[in-house]
């Protein structure tokens, strides 16, 4: 699979929570290599905080699964 979502990348919010920017901060389950950042892709489970939505949600750590993806991914 091609990982096409690196750390501080931005996706939309795709449910009714009222999110609608999220920013990635963490990949679940990536073990990591040296100067290179954790990348996910379509079924992963990201933690997230929310840049565009409402104030409630503002400046917290919400989980986030991975819906779909610009870059191929095969």
């Amino acid at each position: 699979m091609s990982l096409g979502l690196p750390v501080a990348a931005t996706v939309n919010c795709a449910d009714n929570t009222g999110a609608k920017n999220l920013y990635i901060i963490q990949v679940k389950g990536i073990k990591g290599r040296l100067n290179q950042l954790p990348s996910a892709c379509v079924g992963d489970m990201v933690m997230t905080t929310v840049k565009k939505g409402k104030p409630d949600l503002m400046k917290k750590v919400l989980p986030a699964v991975i819906l779909g993806q610009r870059k191929p991914w095969h």
